[in-house]
């Protein structure tokens, strides 16, 4: 199977930065706030941390009542006004376009409402205290309140299946997440209540791309408008965020390619976009910039193992890039496969409302696509299993000692499954938004906007999904923005020999990684891990997900472990 994308090497530059650049939280009256926090008002505290432009964080108050946004939004100052006074908040604020936390005031109910994204793109976590629940959007800094303990058991649910979290559990011992799409609310006596209030709509096709489509150029006109703006340039999804951007000025649009390669694969369609207000930046990769290799510019600590830990020599060196030319906003299209091509989840859908005729051609059409039988499709869509539709090569590691406990049921239907699917992927990229946030680096993904999930999961799976069209309700979307080279393409690149060649090239680093803190945690087997390493190095055909979590969780526990928690202090030494 395909290994994720690869990335660059680099020295350690002097924009380096530093951990939790940039988060916010609050809690009930009283409460602590980290130190070196802005405080937006404070009592009940709410604060920022780090450098939080103005348009990251809007707010409005009068008549006792304050409400503040965080995060990329469209949300104008009517829009705004009409949230403070609306009795549903989540109906009135959380589909605007962007990825944001809304956060309410009411001083006559002295209650405090966060309204958590329906993706999680925005993730928040909660502890329990003295002065009643302190609240969050980095785990780790919460964990500075409970002891900055590492949660074994998550870290093994990890290892096991990195896309299904143990429900209930964060990285950091005490501290728990809130779930995506949910409503917490603060009460006077300092306890937290949260309730769902999301569900996914009903569209027909027709009325969700006209939807689509707006929503999407909302999402990125709120994330580059004013600011200087770069882009990865590769495949349909970043393409489309590279155009959309330029709509609001000059966009830096960055292409990775091959060391001497200079046409064929993404260079080839990078050379075919042309727009006035893109500048094309080329980026070559060589053996510097290989999965795993070593670089002087320290990982810096997230809140839970970042995807592109193993890819950190690459990915700091491209941010850098953009940087250096002035970029202060980088667009990715990550979120684009997981909305627009999903597995063939809808199999189990045509099984349960008995449309057997329908569901053989598809599983027909689905074998042929990946070269294989159709009757384990068949076999997974009658017993409705969509975990083995979307991957049916997952298994226990053989490495793995943690005992498995308390994993979640697998999702129930193609939509379930998108939204989990969206949910987990939007969770783990908010891992490489903190590695390039040390940097001095905003990284934005459009394409996990809680409005956009909500269109898209709205229209009935068999007609948003199809192997005889690429990501056909985005080409229907962006209309006439690309070129017809673009549209029309059915293809991405592929790392797996990079990551084949990365490991052979930093063996001894990655065998020495299999002697670290998951073996004296007792969570992993050090000898199977070795040998699947070395298997890796020779180029032999692998399944990358498990040996890429235990990689990266060992990377991240070097880094989140050994680095000095946030310190806490009463409200009233935190200027306002």
């Amino acid at each position: 199977m395909a290994a994720p994308r690869a990335g660059a090497a680099t020295s350690c530059p002097a924009t380096w930065r530093g951990e939790h650049v940039h988060w916010f939280g609050g809690g009930s009256s009283g409460a602590p706030v980290p130190e070196g926090a802005h405080l937006i008002w404070s009592d009940p505290p709410l604060w920022v941390v780090g450098p939080w432009p103005e348009r990251r964080v809007k707010t409005v108050h009068h008549n006792g009542v304050q409400l503040a946004v965080l995060g990329p939004c469209s949300v104008g100052a009517a829009e705004l006004e009409r949230a403070m006074s609306a009795r549903d908040l989540a109906g009135t604020a959380g589909l605007w376009a962007g990825s944001y936390t809304v956060v309410r005031h009411r001083r006559g109910r002295d209650e405090v409402d966060v309204l958590a994204d329906p993706v999680g793109g925005c993730p928040l976590y909660t502890v329990s205290t003295a002065h009643g629940t302190v609240w969050g959007s980095s785990s780790r800094a919460l964990a500075g309140l409970v002891g900055q303990q590492v949660d074994a058991e998550w870290l093994g649910a990890f290892l096991a299946d990195k896309q299904s979290p143990l429900p209930g559990h964060s990285s950091w011992a005490g501290v728990a997440p809130v779930p995506a799409g949910h409503l917490m609310v603060l009460g006077r006596d300092g306890a937290a209540s949260v309730t769902p209030w999301w569900a996914p709509a009903r569209r027909s096709y027709g009325v969700a791309v006209p939807l689509v489509a707006e929503l999407l150029a909302d999402g990125v006109q709120a994330r580059v408008e004013g600011v200087s703006a770069s882009s990865d340039l590769a495949g349909t999804d970043s393409t489309t965020v590279a155009v959309l951007a330029a709509q609001h000025g000059r966009v830096l649009a960055l292409t990775a390619h091959p060391e001497g390669v200079t046409w064929g694969g993404d260079m080839k369609y990078a050379r075919q976009l042309r727009h006035p207000s893109i500048e094309h930046l080329h980026f070559p990769l060589g053996r510097a910039h290989l999965p795993f290799a070593p670089t002087a510019t320290p990982l810096p600590a997230t809140d839970e193992p970042a995807p592109s830990s193993g890819l950190w020599a690459m990915l700091s060196e491209q941010l850098l890039s953009v940087a250096a030319h002035g970029a202060t906003c980088h667009l990715t299209g990550d979120g684009g496969d997981n909305l627009f091509m999903a597995p063939p989840t809808h199999l189990a859908d045509l099984a349960r409302h008995g449309r057997m005729l329908r569901l053989g051609h598809d599983a027909m059409a689905w074998a042929q696509l990946r070269r294989t039988s159709p009757w384990p499709l068949l076999r997974s869509a009658l017993r409705r299993d969509t975990r083995g539709l979307a991957r049916p090569w997952l298994e226990r590691p053989a490495w793995l000692l943690a005992p498995a406990a308390g994993t979640p049921l697998p999702p129930d239907g193609a939509d379930s499954a998108l939204v989990a699917d969206v949910r987990g992927a939007a969770h783990a990229t908010h891992q490489d938004v903190q590695l390039a946030a040390a940097l001095g680096v905003e990284l934005n993904n459009p394409y996990f906007d809680g409005a956009l999930l909500d269109a898209v999961v709205s229209v009935p799976a068999p007609e948003r999904f199809t192997v005889r069209r690429y990501k056909p309700l985005l080409v229907d979307a962006i209309g006439p923005l690309l070129p017809e080279a673009h549209r029309l393409r059915a293809t991405k690149g592929v790392f797996a020999g990079d990551f084949h060649r990365g490991a052979r090239e930093s063996l001894p680093l990655l065998l020495a990684l299999t002697d670290g803190r998951l073996a004296e945690m007792g969570l992993i087997d050090p000898g199977p891990l070795r040998a699947a390493i070395h298997r890796l190095a020779l180029g032999a055909e692998s399944v990358w997900p498990p040996i890429l979590a235990v990689l990266t969780a060992e990377m991240w526990l070097g880094a989140a472990t050994t680095t000095a928690p946030t310190t806490w202090v009463p409200v009233g030494e935190v200027p306002q």
